[in-house]
């Protein structure tokens, strides 16, 4: 049996839903994040030490790492499903997006995420203009120009095909899903990006997606 340890709201939602798609039998063991602090509880450390989701249990294996999970899936359960043949430009770019989606694309997002947090969060009264100067000036310079670069190449991505590595959905596009939700959510992806909202809308219809949601519970990326 496979064993998902689920964070509400998090990137262990990709995970279910590849279970969904592969039509695989596991079980879910919920945590819930603080609601002040909005980290996981300290519960997560018992099964990887740095307590963070998604986890799962496998036939004695403990495997972390959204992406490395689903990589493990579909090599052990995917019977050549959800993966492009080896040696052709579609697995190549599969195997990038794999990457892509928390080395590259993730990065600035969680970045607007924290500096959003630092200009909103109180303050002592002769400090906060100075706060809030310096976390406009970051995300101004930095933080929302490098965002809005990768949401042009990634709609520039879909121009020519419905899925990132290429004519057939994939789990590449599971692991794109929770970046890409969550600059809808907060980092502007929008009608500027109508190629990245079809594809949203698309994932969203599946019903394997929404069979994940139904087990998984509240996803507040999607509000």
């Amino acid at each position: 049996m496979i064993i998902v340890h689920h964070l509400n709201n998090s990137r262990s939602q990709r995970v279910l839903w590849l279970l969904e798609e592969l039509g695989l039998a596991y079980e879910i063991k919920h945590y819930q994040r603080d609601p002040k602090t909005m980290l996981a509880p300290p519960e997560l450390t018992r099964v990887h030490p740095l307590g963070k989701s998604p986890v799962i249990e496998h036939e004695g294996n403990i495997v972390a790492e959204s992406g490395a999970i689903l990589e493990y899936l579909v090599e052990k359960h995917g019977n050549d499903r959800l993966v492009p043949p080896a040696g052709t430009p579609d697995k190549l770019r599969w195997r990038y997006f794999m990457h892509y989606a928390e080395g590259s694309l993730m990065p600035p997002l969680l970045m607007k995420l924290v500096f959003d947090k630092v200009e909103s969060s109180p303050a002592p009264f002769f400090v906060k203009p100075i706060k809030r100067a310096i976390a406009q000036k970051v995300m101004s310079s930095f933080v929302q120009p490098n965002i809005d670069r990768h949401l042009a190449f990634l709609e520039g991505e879909l121009a020519n095909r419905d899925w990132f590595a290429g004519s057939e959905f994939s789990a590449a596009d599971i692991q794109m899903s929770f970046p890409l939700e969550a600059a809808a959510a907060r980092a502007g992806l929008a009608a500027s990006h109508p190629r990245l909202q079809a594809f949203l809308q698309r994932i969203h219809a599946r019903p394997a997606y929404q069979r994940a949601l139904e087990r998984g519970g509240p996803y507040e990326l999607l509000r």
